[in-house]
């Protein structure tokens, strides 16, 4: 099969198209023909050798396709059956073999594409307003990055839950994306202070709550937003590691100020809480409330070309690869 290989650390150009040995079944698994794979960027992050894998490794955790065949004594799963799965390693790929246990049947009326745009997103925004901080009518959000992919679905999802959104972007067209999802403020970051301007918005006040994917570049300032006992949500780091903490700045100096850095994968763990975090967020898209943008598809071969842009900033949306 062909899939992309890293064997050093470091950048786009390590990400390498070769043949390799299709992958062989073991106890428990299922043998996926992958026709749409999502990229995201926590496989920058193993790229470049920030969070590590053992070398050499198949970079992606996340994809939909077809059943080709599964091991003896896997129930539930057929060819020909249509599957998505979030984190098994391994997704770059023309094929994978994953865990029973960790796939996702889809939607008849859900398209590959739109299903390999929602999955790891869409469930990152489920848990992120319904567990890390549940949005009530009424609060003030402040989503960072909120054009691209996770934050334009998060800034829809606030928004029907009745959240006031402050917005942060870095471009007057990334301004409008984010206003079209449902932005009420949006501070284009690159022009104007976002601390300033969130205290002007909220009279000082400061949000309920910052959803953070940004990471070193707005750490800091993000916490300086937020109203007294309000909560940091670092959901990524986009720009670097965010710096350490002193458990005692949270105290008096910023106003009992709550932190959390949350991960899709423990929310994920078991598989009553896989299908049914899966099973709403499917339900939001079919429904309309959750609309997928697809910033661009890509060759499987362009992985480093998709990795550039993502990691320069210049997509809005979900890409894809298709192998």
């Amino acid at each position: 099969m062909k899939a992309i290989r890293v064997s050093q650390n470091g950048g786009p150009e390590m990400l390498k198209y070769e043949d390799l040995p299709t992958p062989e079944l073991k106890a428990g698994e299922v043998l996926v023909k992958l026709t749409a794979v999502g990229v995201n960027f926590i496989e920058i992050y193993h790229r470049l050798g920030r969070y590590p894998m053992p070398l050499p490794f198949i970079p992606g955790s996340e994809g939909v396709g077809v059943v080709e065949s599964a091991a003896a004594g896997v129930e539930g799963f057929k060819k020909g059956d249509r599957v998505g799965f979030v984190g098994v390693n391994g997704s770059y790929a023309e094929y994978i073999a994953a865990p029973a246990a960790r796939l996702i049947p889809l939607p008849k009326n859900l398209d590959d594409h739109l299903a390999a745009a929602a999955m790891l997103q869409g469930m990152t925004v489920h848990y992120l307003v319904k567990d890390t901080y549940p949005i009530k009518q009424g609060d003030t959000v402040l989503i960072h990055a909120a054009a691209g992919g996770v934050g334009l679905l998060l800034t829809q999802t606030a928004k029907r839950l009745g959240a006031r959104i402050i917005a942060t972007v870095s471009t007057e067209a990334k301004a409008k994306l984010a206003r079209e999802a449902g932005a009420d403020e949006v501070i284009l970051y690159t022009q104007q202070d976002f601390v300033s301007e969130v205290k002007r918005l909220t009279n000082n006040v400061g949000v309920d709550v910052v959803y953070d994917a940004v990471g070193k570049d707005t750490f800091e300032n993000s916490m300086n937003c937020l109203r007294q006992r309000g909560m940091m949500v670092l959901y990524g780091s986009a720009s670097g590691l965010a710096p350490m903490v002193d458990p005692n700045s949270l105290g008096a100096q910023r106003g009992s100020l709550f932190l959390t850095r949350p991960l899709l994968f423990h929310h994920i763990a078991d598989r009553e809480s896989l299908l049914r975090r899966a099973s709403e967020v499917f339900n939001w898209v079919d429904s309309g409330a959750m609309k997928s943008k697809i910033h661009g598809t890509y060759k499987l071969a362009d992985a480093a070309q998709a990795h550039r842009d993502l990691e320069g900033r210049l997509t809005t949306g979900k890409l894809l690869l298709l192998p």
